[in-house]
């Protein structure tokens, strides 16, 4: 393993200054290369993002909402680096050309507001719009709407109605890798819980150990303590303390027993639809309960599970303690495993029928090659096989051509005696050549002699 000397030392960078000196396209790949990603909670590489929206985008949101509870790392952030995010916001809005910028925050966040107001004050190409605390208004198609009026179709996207939509840790991110040349190598952290004795964000460097953060911040576990990863709703517990902070990690949360309140047996649903009055998709979870349940996977895609932000809305109000975004969670990986075996199947099978046609389309070559040679032999073959026919052809002329044999007359067989004669020549030639064989022979046994004679 290689050992870290300890030195927070940045190498030589190369700043962009002038971004607008540079193409869209350059500036989207150095995003890309410098590892910028969404901090808000999805992740999703934000240079991959941008290639997207393409030119069809008009309105560019910023998300500083942070609507859930515990979570104050936007917050800080805001209060403390409003002038690099606004610059930040500027170099997306050079990129994509929108017609409008619109930055939404919640009015629980005053400092912060008073903040992005002050940077800006003679800014006319942002507008900023204070909206109401209401969990979840930081949602991406709950924002959407509220600011814009327009509605997310099901199973879409924000681009499609023009719209693209950014945290403002991801802007902050955009400033640093584009003007000060700096990757993404930390971000805020909200260390809080009643089981931290010294709560406060932090920047955390990523791959940083939660252990070692929430031991920095007066970590007292208790016997049965669980530490969640993002907010109390939409969170998730950690298995292990050893896990490293990621780019999504905006909060580490180290409640007390009494703070989440002791576990609730979970009953049967009673049909109160609580939790579809509660639900800002629209949906009906108690629907989607019952099919995620029974593994009714196409009842569920046709219900829109897919548009489910898994908020925890819905299980945060259920009298029956069932946790619904937990079912809702493993429905949909369970469809998506199942979407990846059907595309994998497919691709399986289109794969065996081209290599089908392949052999069929070389078997129908190699037969008509077979064929051709043998209908159409090579030129030097035909030669001889023409002298061969002819060869046939002057035999059987001779063998049918008649004898005729005059009456008392003897028949002509001068040609056989003196093919017989010209035998007999070559054989004397032939001992005349070899008289110390001959004498050999004759020397030799009587019979063996007569049988060489």
């Amino acid at each position: 393993l290689t050992a870290a000397e300890g030195e927070a030392r940045w190498l030589a960078r190369e700043g962009w200054s002038d971004y607008r000196a540079h193409s869209r396209e350059a500036l989207i790949e150095r995003i890309h290369q410098y590892g910028v990603a969404g901090l808000g909670g999805a992740g999703f590489p934000t240079g991959v993002k941008l290639q997207g929206g393409g030119d069809k985008i008009t309105t560019l949101i910023i998300n500083a909402a942070e609507c859930e509870p515990y979570i104050t790392a936007d917050d800080r952030l805001m209060q403390d680096c409003a002038a690099q995010i606004v610059e930040g916001i500027r170099i997306l809005a050079h990129i994509l050309q929108p017609r409008e910028v619109l930055i939404g925050i919640e009015d629980n966040k005053p400092q912060a507001i008073s903040m992005l107001r002050a940077v800006l004050a003679d800014a006319h190409d942002i507008s900023l719009r204070v909206i109401p605390t209401k969990y979840p208004s930081g949602g991406a198609k709950q924002l959407t709407q509220i600011l814009t009026g327009k509605q997310v179709p099901h199973g879409g996207r924000s681009s499609d109605i023009g719209v693209l939509m950014q945290n403002v840790g991801t802007a902050y991110a955009v400033k640093r890798a584009v003007v000060d040349g700096e990757p993404i190598t930390e971000r805020v952290v909200t260390l809080t819980g009643e089981a931290v004795s010294r709560p406060g964000n932090v920047w955390a460097r990523l791959g940083t150990p939660v252990r070692h953060l929430l031991n920095d911040a007066g970590f007292c576990p208790s016997a049965d303590q669980m530490v969640i990863m993002g907010g109390p709703l939409m969170g998730f517990t950690l298995p292990w303390l050893d896990v490293p902070v990621v780019k999504i990690t905006n909060c580490l949360l180290a409640p007390s027993v009494t703070e989440m309140g002791a576990p609730q047996e979970e009953k049967s649903c009673i049909r109160c639809s609580a939790c579809a009055d509660a639900c800002p998709a629209d949906l009906l979870p108690q629907q989607l309960y019952w099919f995620s349940k029974g593994q009714q996977h196409d009842k569920a895609t046709a219900h829109h599970i897919a548009d489910c932000i898994e908020c925890g809305a819905c299980a945060w109000v259920c009298p029956s303690n069932i946790p619904l975004v937990q079912y809702f969670r493993q429905e949909k990986a369970e469809i998506n495993a199942i979407r990846l075996e059907e595309k994998r199947a497919a691709e399986a099978k289109a794969r065996f029928e081209a290599r089908q046609a392949r052999l069929e389309r070389e078997k129908a070559a190699r037969l008509a090659r077979h064929k051709s040679a043998a209908v159409q032999p090579a030129a030097k073959d035909q030669d001889a096989i023409a002298a061969a026919l002819a060869r046939v052809k002057e035999k059987q002329a001779l063998a049918t051509q008649p004898v005729v044999i005059q009456a008392g007359s003897l028949p002509d067989n001068s040609a056989v005696i003196a093919a017989r004669d010209a035998r007999k020549a070559q054989a004397r030639a032939k001992q005349a050549a070899h008289p110390v064989a001959a004498s050999a022979i004759s020397g030799a046994d009587p019979r063996t002699a007569a049988v060489a004679a």
